[in-house]
């Protein structure tokens, strides 16, 4: 299990319909200043158990790592069959809470 300064990869749960199923995600976030909110998204690995709940469509569902848990949606599988989540607010992972104010702007 690994961590960066903001995201997280390694194991989760996907919590839908009543099921709770063991995945492997990757996951980052920002904020976003112009409307002050997290937003988290990432890639949750092939599973053939996610894929036949989600199919093609969109699926509500709670991510949970060791880290905490948060409502996302998933969907858009990619070409790997590896089907984004993404969701506002408070992310599963950890995320910094100061700024480094020595570092030089982008």
């Amino acid at each position: 299990m690994d961590h960066d300064d903001d995201g997280y990869a390694g194991a989760a749960f996907i919590e839908a319909a009543g099921l709770s199923l063991p995945v492997r995600v990757t996951l980052a976030g920002y904020f976003q200043p112009l409307d002050g909110r997290y937003r988290w998204y990432g890639r949750v690995q092939p599973d053939s158990e996610l894929a036949e709940l989600v199919g093609s469509g969109r699926l509500d569902a709670v991510l949970r790592t060791p880290h905490g848990d948060a409502a996302g949606t998933l969907g858009d599988p990619d070409l790997w069959h590896r089907y984004r989540i993404e969701g506002i607010g408070r992310p599963p992972f950890p995320v910094p809470l100061k700024v480094d104010e020595s570092a030089p702007p982008d």
